[in-house]
């Protein structure tokens, strides 16, 4: 076997194997048994209806009247019969597609989203490119797809035998050289099934890579426009809608360009797969007449061998028919088989960053041998040391890209290119981006987040929000917006103060937490904090010099003198006045 079949075989039986061995196994797997009963069942009618034809056509050659209406009753039963499963089959299957459906979709949520891993698959090269939409989109077409094939074969392979059956008693003897070679409809069928299928597979093949690429720019272009929406403001003030159109018309050229491609594929698939199945209704005919010419066979003996026929080629044609189905599977199954390796590529490697300990009782932050570079393997900080008491309040400073919020992220645990050794002590910690994150969800659960709002208790959070300078918003706090799009940036800054006010973390660490605000507006909400959290360790990334007054010290980021080893080093400094801190 190939090594990428053998790689694709493993995967799907990875992404497979855990539903099946979960807790849903029991109901799903009485669910899975009821439907594979339908669709034997179906197979049975189609046998029924099979003999029937027989009785039909007979009754009607030899002009029949009451065998023709009581067969036309027993049609009207079979019929009957065969819509009720028909429609419980497609219901039940429903069932459990959504069932297996939203347990994988809660499992691959989970997984994204432990460890950071949704912040740090952005470093990964492969298998990662849109997770929204394998977890949106992938994981329901997987499980869609990989229902209707399966079944589809199963009643295929039943479909096979049960006619082959009858296929090979209506079918007479054919002579080839003088070799007497029984059943001579079903090697028919055979040789035009194995003709068809090997064709089909020689000019589907490359479908299967041309899928992938489809969903991958479909997903592109897809958050390109979610990015325009998103950032619809700057974008409007910046006048930038040109340059918005023409990165949308450049993503949506890869989507027109390959769905070019797959449709010169299908039209190649189309003039082969549609000449093969009209081929197929008259084959069977052209097989047969001979026999009914000849008188061994009736009309209805006739009808009945082509119809055999017709459910043999049918199912030795599954491979034909489903072709574009299994490309499209194959896709989605190559797609989300990647994102699962990335993910548990990242967890085999969760202690990535500084290695994390417990801080003693009653000491502080201590960080030492400390280093960090970029993803090109660019070095901002070697052996660094930092320590911040329970209490203290620092500042962190240096040049624009020097690495003050790189070294944010790894206090963070999210940066997983930093080495060093990180003792933390107990407590809440709280990180305040420049840019705060603010849920689509009520104003209180924004304020809240990631707490919930009950947790605090709407009176709370407006008092927070007015001692913050936003008492005109305390009446929206049970309201439902975008709140990112509805506040401007130093209403989201002075809201994220209310946040820290109301979390009330034993570690507050501040990057540009105030830097759409003017300096008296940020002297204003530091001055806030210092008093409402007192006891509160904060460590602060700051350029405007007027902050150094709250902050007890000052660690810069400076120039090293040995570029070979790093672009920056720690230095630790008194704040000009350490301790005054203006009411």
């Amino acid at each position: 076997m190939p090594a990428s079949r053998r790689q694709f075989l493993v995967g799907l039986w990875a992404l497979t194997k855990p539903y099946w061995k979960s807790e849903e196994r029991v109901k799903s797997g009485l669910l899975l048994a009821v439907i594979i009963g339908m669709s034997l069942g179906i197979v049975y009618l189609n046998v029924l209806f099979n003999e029937w034809n027989n009785l039909f056509y007979n009754s009607l050659q030899e002009k029949n009247v009451d065998e023709f209406f009581r067969l036309f009753g027993r049609f009207a039963i079979l019929a009957a019969m065969f819509i009720i499963v028909a429609v419980y089959q497609i219901y039940l299957r429903q069932m459990l597609q959504i069932r297996w459906r939203r347990w994988l979709t809660d499992r691959y949520a989970k997984t994204w989203l432990a460890e950071h891993n949704y912040y740090r698959l952005r470093f990964e090269k492969d298998g990662t490119d849109n997770p929204d939409q394998r977890i949106s989109e992938d994981i329901g077409g997987f499980v869609e797809q990989t229902l209707s094939l399966t079944l589809g074969l199963l009643e295929s392979v039943v479909t096979l035998v049960s006619f082959s059956v009858i296929l090979w008693n209506l079918s007479g003897d054919i002579h080839i050289l003088d070799i007497q070679i029984p059943g001579s409809m079903l090697w028919a069928a055979v040789l035009y099934a194995g003709f068809g299928s090997f064709f089909t597979h020689l000019i589907g093949r490359p479908l299967i890579r041309l899928n992938f690429m489809q969903q991958r720019y479909e997903a592109d272009f897809r958050y390109q426009l979610v990015r325009v929406r998103e950032n619809a403001e700057p974008i409007a003030l910046y006048g930038g809608e040109a340059q918005e159109a023409r990165g949308l018309g450049s993503r949506f050229s890869h989507v027109v360009s390959n769905w070019w491609a797959i449709m010169r594929q299908q039209k190649r698939l189309t003039w082969f797969s549609a000449g093969y199945s009209q081929a197929a209704v008259v084959f069977p005919f052209l097989v047969a007449a001979p026999r009914y010419f000849s008188g061994a066979i009736q009309l209805g003996g006739l009808m009945q061998t082509a119809s055999a026929f017709g459910h043999v080629q049918s199912s030795l044609s599954w491979f034909i028919d489903a072709y574009t189905r299994l490309a499209q599977w194959r896709a989605t199954v190559d797609r989300l088989t990647g994102f699962a390796a990335a993910l548990a590529d990242l967890e085999a490697r969760k202690d990535e960053g500084f290695t994390r300990a417990d801080a003693p009782a009653g000491q502080g932050l201590t960080l030492s041998e400390a280093s960090l570079t970029l993803p090109d393997g660019r070095r901002l900080l070697a052996d660094a040391a930092l320590t911040v008491a329970p209490g203290e309040r620092v500042m962190v400073a240096g040049p624009a890209g020097c690495g003050k919020s790189t070294l944010f992220r790894a206090l963070g645990g999210l940066w997983p290119f930093a080495a060093g050794r990180l003792a933390m002590p107990d407590g809440r910690s709280l990180f305040l981006p420049q840019r705060p994150y603010l849920p689509i969800a009520t104003l209180a659960a924004a304020v809240a987040y990631p707490d919930a709002p009950e947790t605090y208790g709407n009176e709370r959070i407006a008092q927070a929000l007015a001692d913050c300078g936003l008492p005109h918003l305390t009446s929206l706090l049970d309201e439902e917006r975008h709140w990112t799009q509805e506040l401007s940036a130093g209403e989201q800054q002075r809201l994220a103060f209310a946040r820290a006010i109301l979390l009330a973390p034993d570690w507050l660490f501040c990057d540009e937490a105030t830097s759409a605000l003017d300096e008296a507006s940020q002297m204003e909400l530091y001055a806030l904090l210092t008093a409402r959290l007192p006891d509160a360790a904060i460590v602060s990334i700051a350029h405007r010099p007027s902050l150094a007054v709250f902050h007890h010290r000052i660690v810069r980021f400076v120039p090293t003198k040995d570029a070979a080893r790093a672009d920056f080093q720690l230095e630790a400094a008194p704040a000009a006045e350490p301790t005054a801190v203006p009411a």
